[in-house]
C-alpha cells in the first residue's frame, strides 16, 4: 500500500471567484503544494537541499488532469490526501484527493519527474531515473 499524506487549506476569500467559489486553478496550486509536502513528510528533504547533494532541482509537472465534483467556498477547510500512484523508470504519478470533511470536491492525478540541469545547457533541465533511496521512502 502506497504512503498517503495530508495537506490542510483553509480557502481566503481572494480564492474564490466574484460568486464566491473556489477559481478553479487555486485546485492546481493546492495540489502542487500537496505534492512537494508529500515528499517532506516522506522524509525526503527540500528541493534546496537536494539540488546542493545531488543535483535534483525538484519535480516539474508534465501532465495534470482533474475531475472536479462540487464546489468550494471561503473560509472552508479542505484536506488533500496525496499518494503515489504509479512509479515509471523517469516519472511517477501522483493522486490527489480534495476533501471537505467527508465530501469530495475534486480528485487529480499529476505526471512528474526527478530532473537535473543538463551539463551542456545548464538552461535546460533533464529527466533522471527515479531515484531508488526517495523511491523507497515514499512506499
Amino acid at each position: 500500500m502506497a504512503k498517503t499524506t495530508h495537506f490542510h487549506v483553509t480557502i481566503q476569500f481572494g480564492d474564490c471567484d466574484p460568486a464566491g467559489i473556489v477559481f478553479y486553478p487555486n485546485f492546481q496550486r493546492w495540489m502542487d503544494a500537496a505534492s512537494l509536502s508529500y515528499f517532506m513528510q516522506c522524509g525526503v528533504p527540500p528541493w534546496r537541499e537536494l539540488v546542493k547533494t545531488r543535483g535534483i532541482v525538484g519535480t516539474p509537472l508534465l501532465e495534470i488532469a482533474t475531475r472536479f465534483v462540487t464546489a468550494a467556498t471561503y473560509a472552508e477547510e479542505l484536506q488533500i490526501a496525496t499518494h503515489v500512484k504509479e512509479w515509471r523508470a523517469k516519472v511517477f504519478v501522483q493522486h490527489h484527493r480534495v476533501m471537505r470533511g467527508e465530501t469530495l470536491i475534486c480528485e487529480g492525478t499529476e505526471t512528474r519527474a526527478f530532473v537535473r540541469r543538463d551539463p551542456d545547457n545548464p538552461d535546460r533541465l533533464r529527466a533522471i531515473a527515479v531515484p531508488e533511496d526517495i523511491r523507497a521512502l515514499c512506499e
